[in-house]
């Protein structure tokens, strides 16, 4: 099947003058023309186009996809295999940018003792000041939200490097187990969501049965947790608010 210029624009959600300047730069050129001269996409075309938007999403200039695309060794596989890698490196560091926002989101206000190349290590370029304002409105009144800040203020940076390394272990381990199928009610889920929330009461504030299934609903509720997690896999924002209220019931 052959495709238009504009047909190919709607589909692939570009422009036609974008189509129109890969074409002449020898990006992507139309397999065929009509007899009046107007560009026809075949199949093959698409699946190149489809290429270099990925690519583009990557951040590539579209003279190094040129390159990248005449490789003649490079069969579709093979670029597929290169942008799933390229995307889940782009995706373990979003991870742990969220993971460290999600500290200040959570807690408390940030008062840290550590100098400007320790508090890099441990926060990479995020700022936990930068969230500060808004976890004091939201749980500034709280006994919580004392104790956390109270706490906080005392971390080294080995300790943030702990704590850090805790939360990601727990993520690695609640993503397998999500994975193999095991039920968000059952008895290996539920100790992930005990082991939460005792991460919680040993590092921040005294978390309660009830102060972790509300921190469950704000999961589901607030999209920025809810975005967390389902970077980390998808659906594992929903199983993990089920596993927090499973393991409230049957401990509580």
């Amino acid at each position: 099947m052959a495709y238009t210029v504009g047909q190919v624009a709607k589909l692939a959600g570009v422009t036609v003058r974008a189509l129109h300047h890969y074409d002449q730069i020898g990006l992507l050129s139309p397999s065929g023309r009509t007899a009046a001269g107007y560009r026809r996409y075949s199949e093959a075309d698409l699946e190149r186009l489809q290429l270099v938007r990925y690519y583009r999403e990557l951040g590539f200039p579209l003279e190094q996809i040129a390159e990248i695309l005449a490789d003649p060794a490079g069969d579709r596989d093979a670029h597929l295999r290169r942008q799933h890698e390229l995307l889940t490196v782009r995706i373990k560091r979003l991870q742990e940018m969220v993971t460290a926002i999600e500290f200040a989101m959570e807690a408390n206000k940030l008062n840290i003792p550590l100098t400007p190349q320790e508090r890099f290590e441990v926060f990479g370029d995020f700022e936990p000041e930068a969230h500060a304002e808004e976890a004091e409105q939201r749980w500034g009144g709280t006994e919580a939200y004392r104790e956390s800040n109270r706490r906080a203020s005392s971390y080294s940076k080995d300790d943030w490097l702990r704590i850090k390394g805790e939360t990601e272990d727990w993520g690695r381990r609640i993503v397998a187990l999500m994975a193999s199928g095991a039920p968000a009610d059952g008895p290996a889920a539920m100790e992930l969501a005990e082991e939460h929330r005792q991460h919680i009461s040993r590092w921040f504030y005294e978390c309660s049965y009830e102060i972790h299934t509300g921190l469950a609903d704000m999961y589901m509720a607030d999209e920025r947790f809810l975005a967390h997690y389902e970077a980390m896999a998808p659906g594992l924002g929903a199983y993990l608010h089920e596993a927090i209220h499973a393991n409230a019931i049957t401990r509580a």
